[in-house]
């Protein structure tokens, strides 16, 4: 009981995931915002800039930076009033933009996003190296349900900057779900191309498994006899197989080295349960050590207790 006691007490819900220079920056901007001063935007754009314009060149990290922070400032001014403050500032235009897109689908409804594309598009002009402007625009024109031509030129600025981009994936995957702009067979053929490809460690590694996820949540929500027998979509053919690919190597100290890569390790671990797979869930839970992300978590209900729980199931019998 130790080990689970220690085990329930350290799980928390980390956006930021294991970036603890984020993390800082998260709670700083916090206790900036509730103060209300005059200063607040200047010091938190001293602040933002600090922290995303390190390392030049790691997309990946800058990408991850950048999606956990507009999702952080959706309800705030704050993205909007340093992109206004300094237009010419390639971070706080794609933060600005980013944000904008985490508003409108928090919404629920496309909104005004105008401004977000003139916004992705100077800031691409101002930093033509830079992939997240155009991955701020893939978001963007998901919001405003983008024809596929559009998207896909899109897509292809992204790649031709950041091959491996997850955040681009996960855009596309969704984009290409028949509950947005395609078909399940355009996500068939859009994770083969990938899973042809991409280095096994790769930022994009969980395409393929967030496609059987979405695809198990799909089960789930027609209800009736189907959902009762969802489990059983771990066990059959292509979601089997996209188990069977990462099971033995993601929870490895080191394999997955991206931003991400405990997000990405959460996703394994509620799949796994999801088939009932218990004991090759119970090192990805360990590696995992306490760090839940929202997704696919909520899902269930609270996202905390669901996590605590599927770890608690899998440890029985231990």
């Amino acid at each position: 009981m130790g080990f689970l006691s220690s085990r329930r007490k350290r799980a928390r819900l980390a956006p930021e995931l294991d970036d603890q220079e984020l993390g800082r920056l998260l709670k700083s901007l916090l206790a900036t915002t509730r103060t209300g001063t005059i200063a607040t935007t200047d010091l938190c754009a001293a602040q933002l800039s600090r922290l995303l314009d390190q390392d030049p060149g790691d997309w990946d990290r800058r990408t991850h930076r950048i999606s956990v922070l507009a999702d952080f400032l959706t309800a705030s001014r704050l993205p909007a009033s340093w992109a206004a403050r300094e237009p010419r500032n390639a971070t706080a235009l794609v933060l600005h933009a980013w944000s904008q897109a985490a508003r409108t689908h928090a919404e629920g409804h496309p909104g005004d996003t105008d401004a977000a594309v003139e916004a992705c598009l100077r800031a691409a002009e101002l930093a033509p190296d830079d992939p997240t402007p155009w991955v701020a625009l893939l978001k963007v024109a998901r919001r405003q349900r983008w024809k596929q031509p559009q998207v896909f030129g899109v897509w292809n600025e992204v790649l031709a900057r950041d091959r491996w981009n997850r955040e681009a994936y996960m855009n596309m995957l969704g984009y290409l779900t028949p509950e947005e702009g395609g078909s399940r067979l355009q996500v068939l053929e859009f994770v083969d191309a990938l899973c042809a490809r991409m280095p096994s460690n790769a930022p994009c590694a969980a395409t393929e498994l967030t496609a059987q996820v979405f695809q198990y949540h799909a089960i789930l929500g027609r209800g009736g006899y189907e959902a009762l027998v969802a489990r059983t979509h771990w066990s059959q053919g292509m979601a089997a197989q996209a188990l069977d690919r990462v099971v033995h190597t993601w929870a490895q100290p080191g394999f997955l080295r991206h931003a991400s890569a405990l997000a990405d390790l959460n996703l394994l671990a509620y799949a796994l349960m999801a088939g009932d797979r218990r004991a090759e869930a119970r090192p990805v839970f360990e590696a995992i050590g306490g760090t839940v992300t929202a997704w696919p978590w909520q899902t269930g209900g609270d996202p905390l207790t669901e996590f605590e729980q599927a770890q608690r199931r899998a440890t029985v019998g231990q």
